[in-house]
């Protein structure tokens, strides 16, 4: 139990880099930008599943925190959102890297990941974007947390980030605990193993907003517990503990549930056709 603790406070120590920039982006964008720099920095995201998609790939889910932040503040859409969240790599990539899994299917993996975002992304932004998010919140989440952003930028930027990093360090220690009491074991008998419908379940359980999600999935299918398209449903739905910050920054429920059920069904499917064709 121990090691729960300390791994938990070492996950969460990780993510306050990001965390200090994103505010203060935000604050910054805010405070010093004009008007006309705001819709410069909203008309280039067109783009912004593209590059979102790249972005994500690199290991660490501190990169989803701090998009979930720019997507609560309108800085980014939607679509390049879910770019974002289903090609962050999380844990994966140290995982495979440590295990001395073959670089093909690490190069695999990943290429699959920032395809299926940047798809999935554009696709999103075509549909939604237009109905999306209709005024800017920076100036709102400041309210909110009543933290002086008027008065003092980095007063703000600090208050943001502690208010956030005690409320992960948290989650990030409930579901520690739960994946050390109940074991891989018992998760490889409920996600069916090699049932070609597993990916409906790996799926579900990459939503777990945890890093330790990433890991058991990657885990099972090094020790052929499940199946590739497995792997990659399950993958493609974790976002490391950014739902945990979407929830805690976004008042908008039926939004985010929007966005949990875009990418369980994202995940699910293409782990499906990826079973069907037994890539």
């Amino acid at each position: 139990m121990k090691e729960v603790i300390i791994d938990t406070i070492l996950d969460t120590i990780k993510l306050i880099p990001f965390l200090i920039l994103t505010f203060y982006f935000m604050e910054l964008l805010e405070h010093k930008f004009s008007k006309k720099s705001k819709e410069i920095i909203k008309k280039s995201t067109k783009a912004g599943p593209i590059y979102g998609s790249i972005l994500g790939v690199i290991p660490q889910c501190g990169f989803s925190v701090a998009a979930t932040n720019l997507y609560v503040t309108n800085i980014i859409t939607f679509g390049t959102l879910i770019a974002i969240y289903l090609s962050t790599s999380d844990e994966m990539l140290p995982i495979m890297l440590s295990e001395k899994v073959s670089l093909f299917l690490i190069f695999k993996v990943l290429i699959i990941k920032v395809v299926i975002g940047i798809i999935c992304g554009v696709i999103i932004d075509l549909i939604f974007n237009k109905k999306n998010h209709k005024h800017d919140h920076v100036h709102e989440l400041c309210q909110d947390c009543n933290c002086g952003c008027e008065e003092n930028i980095f007063k703000s930027v600090l208050k943001h980030t502690i208010n956030i990093v005690v409320f992960i360090l948290l989650i990030n220690l409930i579901f520690n605990t739960l994946f050390y009491f109940i074991g891989e074991e018992k998760i490889a008998r409920f996600i069916l193993k090699n049932s070609l419908f597993a990916p409906f379940f790996t799926s579900l359980v990459g939503l777990i907003p945890n890093c330790a999600s990433s890991v058991i999935i990657t885990e099972l299918y090094l020790k052929s517990a499940i199946s590739f398209g497995a792997l990659i449903a399950g993958l493609l739905t974790n976002s490391g503990v950014a739902l945990v910050v979407l929830f805690k920054e976004n008042k908008n429920i039926k939004e985010n549930l929007k966005i949990i059920f875009t990418m369980y069904f994202i995940g699910a499917l293409v782990g499906i056709i990826l079973n069907i064709l037994k890539i």
